[in-house]
């Protein structure tokens, strides 16, 4: 059986907890157990019907107008975004690890998401490891200016 391949995630969110709120874009990497990436998914993803966009993160993506258009282009509708995920997963060498940093939210958003879209967590397990999260994380794959500032892509090549 090929090695593990982890996987790191990297999403924009529109609230703090999903079904009220919304998972705007999606991107995962995946790695060797060397760290090296293997793989990249990305796409955005429509509002859920009924959600809105919290006080909050209202504030947050006004300071990155550019950063929201980019999230709402070419949107695919949650159940079609999650079905291609998970089927990117299912192909993935080895057993495909789900690299979690629990400060962020990126687990919680993406476990109902493919919960309630797909019916399945397609991960074999999950490893919640913020350093490693933090070595092999994708943020700077992120297409958003507001992702890529100095310290992220400096952490990234050191």
């Amino acid at each position: 059986m090929p090695p593990d391949t982890f996987v790191t995630t990297h999403i924009h969110i529109d609230g703090p907890i999903p079904g009220p709120h919304s998972l705007l874009t999606l991107t995962s990497a995946a790695h060797s157990p060397d760290g090296d990436p293997t793989a990249v998914f990305t796409t955005n993803v429509r509002e859920l019907p009924g959600a809105t966009l919290h006080p909050v993160a209202l504030q947050t993506w006004r300071r990155r107008a550019d950063d929201w258009l980019s999230t709402r282009r070419a949107t695919r509708p949650p159940a079609l975004a999650m079905s291609a995920y998970a089927q990117w997963i299912d192909r993935l060498p080895g057993r495909p690890v789900f690299v979690a940093d629990t400060a962020e939210p990126d687990y919680l958003f993406l476990y109902w998401y493919l919960q309630r879209f797909t019916g399945h967590w397609p991960f074999a397990r999950t490893l919640t490891d913020a350093d490693l999260h933090a070595r092999i994380g994708c943020s700077t794959l992120c297409p958003l200016a507001g992702c890529r500032t100095p310290e992220t892509v400096l952490a990234r090549t050191s």
